[in-house]
């Protein structure tokens, strides 16, 4: 089976970020529409934004696995876990330099977002077919610490728990003159609409069809606690 599956927190449809990060990265990942772009100078904006295009706007809550079991049991389970978590508010979120790459991160440490995460991770773990060979030697095992090792080998992924970072990714890598050009770009087309207040209500279900495929928003699952 090479369908992949994730849980991602996304904005609701309904919040202005939806729209405005949508028409950012060029692809709606609710509906699969894609949209023009606006030209940035000098820059190839389409290609600056096809990766996080292809996985849709999104904050990683458990990385994207392919399914031991089915998507009915990993459904089940994701329910279940968005069933017992309380909505919870989201500090407001800024456009940010994450290692090279835009990304929205939020404003200020959030606890329960952390312990979302966590819980995304443990929860549906059953779930997760374990990565081939090839899978885990993308990750380059060899330039990664001792912990994201120790992640690797245990959750499939070396940026879980401790070595997690909440974050929305608005482009590829970029070089400082690069940077110059879309950093300002970024902020005006989502960064008012990010930093204002917002809940989150909903654990977003992700699916991939096919290695390469895009990512899209198969069930929103509604937060109870």
């Amino acid at each position: 089976m090479t369908a992949r599956l994730a849980l991602y927190w996304a904005p609701e449809v309904a919040d202005p970020l939806h729209a405005a990060a949508s028409r950012w990265l060029g692809r709606d990942a609710e509906t699969g529409a894609t949209f023009p772009q606006e030209p940035l100078p000098g820059l190839d904006i389409g290609e600056i934004t096809a990766d996080p295009r292809n996985y849709g706007f999104h904050a990683t809550l458990k990385p994207p696995f392919r399914l031991a079991t089915s998507y009915e049991a990993a459904r089940a389970e994701a329910a279940a876990l968005a069933a017992r978590t309380a909505p919870f508010q989201l500090p407001p979120l800024t456009v940010m330099d994450l290692g090279g790459f835009l990304a929205l991160r939020e404003s200020e440490p959030c606890p329960a977002l952390q312990a979302f995460a966590d819980s995304c991770v443990a929860a549906l773990d059953a779930h997760r077919a374990p990565p081939t060979e090839a899978e885990l030697a993308r990750r380059r095992p060899e330039r990664l610490s001792e912990s994201q090792r120790a992640m690797l080998s245990r959750w499939g992924y070396p940026y879980v728990f401790a070595e997690w970072q909440f974050h929305l990714t608005l482009s590829r890598r970029l070089s400082a003159e690069e940077k110059a050009v879309v950093m300002p770009a970024a902020q005006r087309a989502v960064g008012e609409v990010a930093a204002r207040p917002r809940v989150v209500r909903e654990l977003c279900l992700f699916t991939q069809v096919a290695p390469g495929a895009p990512f899209l928003i198969a069930e929103r699952l509604p937060l109870g606690g």
